[in-house]
């Protein structure tokens, strides 16, 4: 015989001031298979947790319903709760009568009405509801981080740290991600360069780390602790066990005497340019130089193998192949990082086309010691030092009609660092900053910008830029100042647009190939922004950094460690306990129709071959390790073969029924 205790949350005036809870706790006494109702302020909290915990021992029940908020928010609280005194946790249901109920009434008859209806439904669903049991999978005790940015990095060296193998995928030819081109960073105004190249190092030594540069995630398979990974190898046509980065190679190459190519390190800069053997920047890791088959003239035109001709140890392969590698790990970390906005979509600043007007990463550049100009604050067009520079804030961010609604974070910051490094570089300039808001709330951030102002000279002037054009000799900024109402045209020497940041390029076409989501901007969605902002929505790929969205250095390294400290304790285990709600297939009435196959978002669906008393047939079987529950392929059954575990055709139907007509 089923007894039902139902526990009403009053979460206190959230539910309690909508909802007259001593009517539904009467209402709840007369529902069938009830057997105990009570009510608490604040059911999640521990004596509210106690006090389901007594009631259970006490009144025997063998099921509950919790009447309370979302079972996003607190679902795994009371299931907890309930198995810790050895009622199955599957047999506990809830009812959202915060959400779903008083949040959205105003009348308390119509609120708590719909409250009993919520209860009611609930009981009779869980009267139908089974116990289920975790399922355990096998564990692969080496991970994947995909990124190698600062990030990455942290992930991979804090995953390394506990003794676990990782292997660590990047894009580029080295490590480094956007870190790597900065000059110094806030607030401190460490040197950029000071602070990532003993990660990069370490990297490259710890011998728990395989480093894959020049290489990009194909294709992902499997579920969590068991993933397989395929990974392609672009070929750097330079054999790393040759090569001694003497870079003799770099410096005799033609196509880098010319000067056609501009480096992409260097943000594109009109100074700045490479050669088609090279290395991103002197402290590269690995320090092994890649060849550019775009721009290589053996390659182009067939002439040319310098390169070759000067390389003492005979590293250069021309005939070097793309390769693909196929990688068993139990979990993946995304740390993909992000990348600027084209100054393109705004013509009106004259972005791309005006080379006095640069980006944010561009003034970077300028800025770094190990940068084209050697740090020296230099106008792009004709060497001279800018006497009065204008810094636009918010290009590219907060501009729902650019479809980049949101705010990329560091750019206050990096303004005001830009601001004080120019006028640190040329003590007589003018730093002039049209700004909409200043928001710097990291640890030392608000005293840095007012260091800014205040000691550093820079004037900000709190309005918008609506156009640059070229002047003469200089640019014509015409902008005005909203808080007095007044235009402010100016005329500067150098324009830097504090550009907006998005996601890395191919992060959807990543997100497709592991199964996870994304945002509008492309940025990796977390399975929950309070509770859950280090995962995925699928169970064992983890999130790193800027991946998410924009972050600044210390949320970045942050986050790492958060993702690889739970990444660690899934590796730690040789099994795994996971969600028991999966797919069931009742093959005696399955069809073989496919269609299962077909609509099943995590491929967790296949065909297998059962005996027949008139010899075989294929029928639909879930692998239990990739089904995520979601119940689809139940949907598009059309033989009603399939059904969810703890959502079964009899459980949803007598919640159904228990509603009001």
């Amino acid at each position: 015989m089923s007894r039902v205790g139902v526990f009403l949350c009053l979460c206190g005036k959230n539910i309690g001031g909508t909802v007259d809870v001593t009517a539904l706790g009467e209402a709840a006494r007369q529902m069938l298979g009830v057997a105990h109702v009570e009510d608490a302020t604040y059911l999640c909290s521990h004596p509210g947790q106690e006090q389901i915990r007594e009631a259970i021992r006490t009144h025997r029940l063998t099921a509950a319903v919790v009447a309370a908020c979302s079972p996003t928010m607190h679902e795994a609280t009371f299931r907890r709760a309930a198995a810790s005194v050895g009622l199955n946790p599957y047999l506990v249901e809830m009812a959202n009568v915060r959400e779903q109920c008083s949040w959205v009434h105003r009348d308390v008859h119509a609120a708590t009405a719909k409250a009993i209806d919520l209860v009611r439904m609930a009981a009779a669903r869980v009267l139908r509801s089974e116990p289920l049991y975790p399922l355990t999978v096998p564990v692969t005790r080496r991970a994947l981080v995909i990124g190698g940015g600062i990030a990455g990095m942290q992930a991979a060296l804090d995953i390394a740290a506990n003794d676990q193998e990782v292997v660590l995928v990047e894009r580029g030819p080295s490590l480094g991600g956007r870190m790597a081109q900065l000059s110094e960073t806030f607030p401190t105004l460490d040197c950029s360069q000071c602070i990532l190249t003993p990660k990069t190092v370490e990297v490259a030594q710890n011998e728990k780390v395989r480093l894959l540069t020049c290489a990009e995630v194909e294709s992902v398979s499997g579920y969590i602790g068991n993933f397989q990974v395929t990974v392609r190898l672009r070929p750097r046509y330079v054999d790393a066990e040759r090569c001694t980065g003497c870079g003799q190679c770099e410096a005799d190459c033609p196509v880098g005497k010319s000067g056609m190519v501009r480096s992409e390190f260097e943000a594109g800069l009109p100074q700045s340019h490479r050669s088609a053997i090279y290395r991103l920047f002197p402290q590269a890791v690995p320090n092994t130089p890649v060849l550019d088959p775009e721009t290589c003239l053996y390659f182009q035109k067939g002439t040319c193998q310098v390169c070759s001709r000067v390389c003492p140890t005979g590293a250069i392969n021309y005939d070097d192949q793309p390769r693909t590698e196929t990688l068993a790990v139990g979990a993946i970390v995304v740390a993909t990082g992000l990348e600027p906005v084209s100054p393109g979509i705004y013509g009106e600043f004259g972005g791309g086309r005006y080379p006095d007007v640069i980006t944010g990463l561009q003034f970077e550049r300028l800025l770094s010691a190990s940068g084209p100009t050697g740090g020296e604050v230099r106008r792009p067009s004709d060497g001279r030092v800018p006497q009065r520079v204008v810094f636009v804030q918010c290009v590219g961010s907060r501009d729902p009609a650019k479809r980049l609604p949101h705010c990329s974070k560091v750019c206050c910051m990096a303004t005001a660092k830009h601001a004080t490094l120019y006028r640190h570089k040329v003590p007589g300039g003018e730093a002039v900053v049209f700004y909409t808001d200043i928001r710097s709330p990291g640890k030392g951030y608000e005293e840095f910008v007012r260091r800014a102002i205040e000691e550093e000279g820079a004037l900000y002037l709190r309005g918008r830029v609506s156009k640059v054009y070229p002047e003469g000799d200089h640019l014509k900024v015409l902008g005005a100042d909203t808080l007095s109402g007044e235009p402010m045209p100016l005329t500067a020497d150098l324009v830097v647009l504090a550009m907006g940041l998005v996601a890395s390029p191919g992060a959807r076409e990543l997100a497709q190939r592991l199964g996870a989501s994304v945002d509008e901007q492309g940025f990796f969605t977390e399975a929950h922004p309070k509770l859950r902002p280090l995962e995925s929505f699928v169970p064992g790929i983890f999130l790193a950094g800027a991946c998410q969205g924009p972050k600044d250095i210390p949320d970045a390294v942050a986050q790492a460690s958060g993702a690889a400290a739970k990444v660690s304790a899934l590796l730690a285990r040789s099994e795994f306990a996971r969600e028991p709600v999966i797919a069931r297939v009742e093959e005696r009435t399955c069809t073989g129709c496919r269609a299962c196959i077909e609509a099943c978002p995590y491929e967790a669906i296949e065909e297998v071959e059962v005996a027949t008393a008139k010899g075989s047939r294929l029928v639909a079987h879930v692998t239990e390790g990739k089904c995520q529950g979601c119940g689809v392929c139940a949907g598009v059954c059309r033989s009603h073969s399939i059904d969810l575990a703890g959502f079964t055709d009899q459980e949803v139907a007598a919640q159904i029924a228990g509603a009001s007509p």
